[in-house]
């Protein structure tokens, strides 16, 4: 299956393409994967975010590092992917906030991603504002 196909994908305002989907998800292989939640873990390269359930980044600093890394991959054309338990709340924040490093502007991310990926991605209040609070491009 084409990448730009598969469930979950969502077309960035650059161009640039990243999956979003539950972490036990059977899937395609990507080139790398930011994962979200404890868990199993990709055959593939990634990188862990401790980000725990309903909350936010427990490493704020880390998690934007990891997002900005996973945004150049995507843009150099890799298949990037993000994953947590449910494939909404946190998985929703970070394609927001990859969507936001990518031009976005903040203030459209919420809106932005629930029509791009799912109806219900960002599921807090202090996941919104943190979104709000993320520096753009």
């Amino acid at each position: 299956m084409e990448w730009s196909s598969s469930t979950g994908v969502v077309t960035l305002p650059s161009g640039a393409t990243v999956r979003g989907r539950r972490v036990a998800d059977a899937v395609s292989p990507a080139d790398f994967a930011l994962i979200l939640a404890p868990g199993p873990t990709p055959a593939w390269p990634y990188r862990r975010i401790r980000w725990p359930d309903f909350w936010l980044p427990v490493d704020r600093a880390d998690a934007l590092d990891a997002l900005r890394e996973a945004l150049r991959r995507a843009q150099g054309g890799a298949r990037v992917e993000v994953a947590c338990r449910g494939g909404i709340g946190r998985t929703g924040t970070a394609l927001a906030a990859l969507a936001i490093l990518d031009g976005l502007p903040a203030r459209q991310a919420v809106g932005w991603i629930r029509d791009h990926y799912h109806p219900k991605a960002v599921e807090t209040p202090w996941q919104r504002a943190w979104l709000r609070r993320l520096p753009g491009r």
